[in-house]
């Protein structure tokens, strides 16, 4: 079958450490740390009592405030990144064929936020219960793409993908699929999360996943270091503008890079935790592969999921091992986590866009805190632990795993027509 070719037109990023591309992007280079105390709630008895949050945020820079009052931040942060987006594709919104624009995003928990809420208000007045009119539609994890529909008028395929941390890489490989099969011309897509709330702290908290360095939070996440203690929780929204290439050329858009091969699988294995060996990180890279015709020697940069969690980063250290053998040596491995935290269903939204932006700019943005490489780790590999590193990238990956064993690969490569 004659697939139609793939390319990435237009990108919105809403990180802890930028609220635009450019401004995400600089950080990352600069090697910051988007983690401080939470200031969301009061975090004072939980053993966690740091996150990395947006800052300096306000939605009514944005929205209308009867808009933004009608959403959970989770679609709040989904809008604000698909208007830069959007605005950055330069799609002339009089000319498209709305009818052929679909949305197709993810997110692990949806409205969390306005549930966390209703409950602790519901728990304080059981007596003389409430409910906001419009609470199921902040709830409901579908009117993250819904409200954008609504609000630019797009009609083409419209739903949200669930897969814990791996959410919006189905979303991007579910978008770049139908437009691979001409069922659409472009697609928002991508991935946000509004999780800095009682209930996720704390259950994740429960199943000792976060970090509890609370006197440090700014070198808490540490991917791959052996004094790593867990993750530090995330929050925010990347969304990607996919076209069809020809429909990308004839609107003389610029053309960012080349979605070229998706890897879906599961473990199979533990609802939390990974498969030691990596098995279902091995097939979904090796799908990701095969999917755009690949060999393993000609991948250049890893973009790893790479958590800060004792067993996963080993596992997926295992996989890559498995897949590129000695090849590994030779590409730059690195983890957008270790400065933005774990954006949990939107992480493989904003780690596409490190991608693609390094393809841009020729550079690999460095992972911090890594001061002592895990010794079960080969010590020969690059993670760009000490700065960002200069090299021309034609081919990378982006690896994203979640709780239920889910793994998805993402592979990218320079667009050459």
């Amino acid at each position: 079958m004659d697939l139609k070719r793939v390319v990435i037109t237009g990108m919105g990023a809403l990180t802890p450490v930028g609220l635009t591309v450019e401004s995400y992007w600089d950080a990352l280079l600069r090697g910051d740390s988007g983690a401080g105390p939470i200031t969301r709630f009061d975090a004072e008895k939980f053993k966690t009592r740091f996150a990395c949050e947006l800052k300096g945020f306000d939605i009514l820079n944005y929205l209308p405030r009867k808009e933004a009052q009608r959403m959970d931040p989770c679609a709040q942060y989904a809008m604000v990144a698909t208007m830069e987006a959007l605005q950055d594709s330069g799609l002339d919104m009089e000319v498209v064929d709305k009818n052929r624009v679909g949305v197709i995003l993810g997110t692990g928990v949806g409205g969390f936020t306005s549930m966390m809420e209703t409950a602790n208000v519901f728990v304080e007045n059981n007596r003389n219960p409430r409910f906001s009119p419009y609470l199921l539609l902040k709830v409901l994890a579908d009117m993250v793409s819904g409200y954008i529909s609504l609000r630019y008028g797009f009609r083409g395929p419209n739903y949200v993908t669930t897969s814990a941390c791996a959410s919006a890489g189905n979303a991007i490989g579910d978008a770049m699929h139908l437009l691979q099969l001409g069922k659409a011309d472009v697609i928002v897509t991508g991935g946000t999360e509004a999780a800095v709330v009682e209930g996720a702290v704390g259950g994740f908290n429960s199943m000792h996943a976060l970090s509890v360095r609370n006197e440090d939070p700014q070198h808490a996440s540490r991917p791959f270091d052996v004094d790593r203690d867990g993750f530090v929780i995330g929050e925010g929204a990347g969304i990607l503008i996919l076209e069809t290439l020809d429909h990308a050329l004839a609107r003389d858009a610029r053309i960012y890079g080349e979605l070229c091969g998706v890897g879906m699988s599961a473990d199979a294995y533990n609802a939390t935790a990974p498969d030691p060996h990596g098995a279902g990180a091995v097939m979904s890279m090796r799908l990701s592969l095969q999917d755009a015709g690949i060999h393993p020697d000609e991948i250049d940069y890893v973009n790893m999921h790479g958590t800060s969690t004792m067993l996963g980063d080993i596992a997926e250290c295992a996989a890559l091992q498995e897949v590129f053998g000695s090849h590994v040596s030779q590409m730059v491995l690195n983890s957008t986590k270790s400065m933005t935290g774990h954006l949990l269903g939107a992480g493989p939204a904003v780690e596409s866009i490190a991608i693609l932006m390094s393809m841009r700019d020729g550079v690999v943005h460095p992972t911090i805190n890594l001061d002592h490489l895990d010794p079960k780790i080969p010590q020969d590999w690059n993670f760009a632990a000490h700065g960002p590193v200069q090299c021309a990238i034609n081919a990378a990956i982006s690896n994203s795993f979640g709780f239920g064993g889910h793994n998805v690969t993402l592979l990218y490569k320079r667009y050459q027509q």
